[in-house]
Parts: C-alpha cells; sequence; structure tokens
C-alpha cells in the first residue's frame, strides 16, 4: 500500500542516501576535529536552539555515547513543552531572535584550548546561534555547523551582521532535509507535513559520534561508553554509568571555573 506513511518513510531514506553520498566527507573532518580535542582533554561544546536540542542530547548523554561532549541547553530556548502559558512556545521563538543573547549564555564558562563548538541549527540563521558562533569564534575555537543548506541557503540573514550560520562555521555538514522541513504533501491538505530534519541531523550526530570513537580507539584513547545492561548486565552497567559521569564531571569541571 502506498499512502503518506510510506512516503514519509521513502523520503526519510532519500535522506540518509544523501547524507551517505555527499557528507561523508565533511563528517570525516568534524570526527577528526572532536577526536583531537577529546584525546587533548579538551570539550566538544554543543548548542542548540529550540527541537534542534534534540541533537545535543543525542550526541551526550545517552547509551551508546561517552564524555567528551558538553551539551549547552538554555531551557528559555528550549523548554516549550507546555506550548502555551509559562515557558511557551512564543517566548522561546522569540528569544532566538534576540541579538546579543548567544554571549550572554556563553558568558557563564570558561573555554580553553583545545575546545571546539558543536552547532544544530535546522535553518542556520536564527540571531541565537548565529552569535554562539561569533563568540565561539571570537574566543579562537573551531565551529562545525549541522543545518539544511537547502533552507539555509534559501532564506536570507537575520542577524545585523548579514551572516548565516554557514559563513561562521570552518565545517558545515548538510543534515539533507528538504527546505521547509516538512516532506509529505496530502491530497486535499494545503500545507506539507512530516520534517524531516529529524532523521537527517540524528544520523549525522551519531554517524560522527561513531567515528569518534573508533578514532579515540586507534589512538590508545578509548572512550569510556554509557552502555545498556543489555549487553553487559545490571551490576556492570551500574559501575559504567558511575564512570561514564565521574569522567564527565571531570572534564567539565574547568567549564564552571574561573
Amino acid at each position: 500500500m502506498t499512502n503518506s506513511a510510506f512516503a514519509y518513510l521513502s523520503r526519510a531514506q532519500t535522506i540518509l542516501h544523501r547524507i551517505q553520498e555527499t557528507q561523508m566527507e565533511a563528517i570525516e573532518q568534524a570526527a577528526d576535529l572532536f577526536a583531537r580535542t577529546i584525546a587533548d582533554n579538551g570539550l566538544v561544546h554543543m548548542f542548540a536552539t529550540g527541537h534542534s536540542r534534540i541533537f545535543v542530547e543525542e550526541m551526550f548523554p545517552r547509551h551508546g555515547s561517552f564524555p567528551g561532549f558538553h551539551p549547552i541547553v538554555e531551557l528559555s530556548l528550549t523548554y516549550h513543552n507546555l506550548v502555551v502559558g509559562s515557558n511557551g512556545q512564543r517566548q522561546a521563538m522569540f528569544l532566538e531572535h534576540i541579538e546579543g543573547f548567544g554571549q550572554v549564555i556563553l558568558r557563564n564558562f570558561v573555554f580553553t584550548p583545545p575546545d571546539c563548538f558543536l552547532l544544530f541549527s535546522n535553518s542556520g540563521v536564527n540571531q541565537v546561534v548565529v552569535d554562539v558562533a561569533l563568540e565561539a569564534k571570537r574566543l579562537q575555537m573551531a565551529v562545525v555547523a549541522v543545518v539544511s543548506l537547502e533552507h539555509c541557503l534559501g532564506v536570507p540573514p537575520l542577524h545585523s551582521t548579514g551572516k548565516k550560520l554557514v559563513d561562521v562555521a570552518d565545517i558545515v555538514i548538510d543534515n539533507c532535509s528538504p527546505g521547509g522541513d516538512a516532506m509529505v504533501t496530502i491530497s486535499g491538505l494545503a500545507d506539507p507535513v512530516g520534517p524531516g530534519s529529524t532523521i537527517g541531523a540524528a544520523a549525522v550526530t551519531n554517524a560522527i559520534k561513531c567515528r569518534v570513537a573508533e578514532k579515540l580507539t586507534v589512538m590508545g584513547k578509548p572512550p569510556i561508553v554509557l552502555t545498556s545492561n543489555y549487553f553487559i548486565g545490571n551490576e556492570a552497567a551500574k559501575k559504567r554509568f558511575d564512570e561514564c559521569y565521574d569522567d564527565y564531571r571531570c572534564r567539565v569541571q574547568k567549564v564552571y571555573g574561573c
């Protein structure tokens, strides 16, 4: 049977194919940067607004992940599950367009070499994300951006500098989702449904994660992986949980220092 569910899955497969065919070089470059950063006891700081926070948390912490990645998730820009009322979507979407907010957020952290940044933004144009990228560059950190290139290149810049995230980043990875994100057109319904960026950005995130783990292992510095009890049993999983989070605590201690 061919219906809208089938159409969505087909388009999702197209995204994955396009990533594999076009983005492996950029993924390799990012993985190399991140592996060198983590091996040298640096941090890969991660930032996103709105629903893009999904990919920050997909990288770390969750099963199959490891320390070295530092999530920076501002609740005022991401905590909108209430939709309306306090902490609603309107407030979050308003704040992500306030220039200068990104610098205020990063003022709370300490960054030292060889730290670098990983930013997720489907549009790549909202002011806060561009602010964070510009500040990271001012602090002499390399920046990797995961965006929808079709969307980013198809809309005007919003930041007063005239820059988009792709203009600031050292490495740009296309999540290969279409402009506008929604992928499925339904007869009788004016607007497309079924966003694709979740598929693309999550695939990019985990492809990078796997390659970084591989590179660290080859370097003789295998990561402490947060592993499910399905693989190693309850007691070993509990022990690994503490080992992983203890390692993470040691790595991020400087981030909150002076």
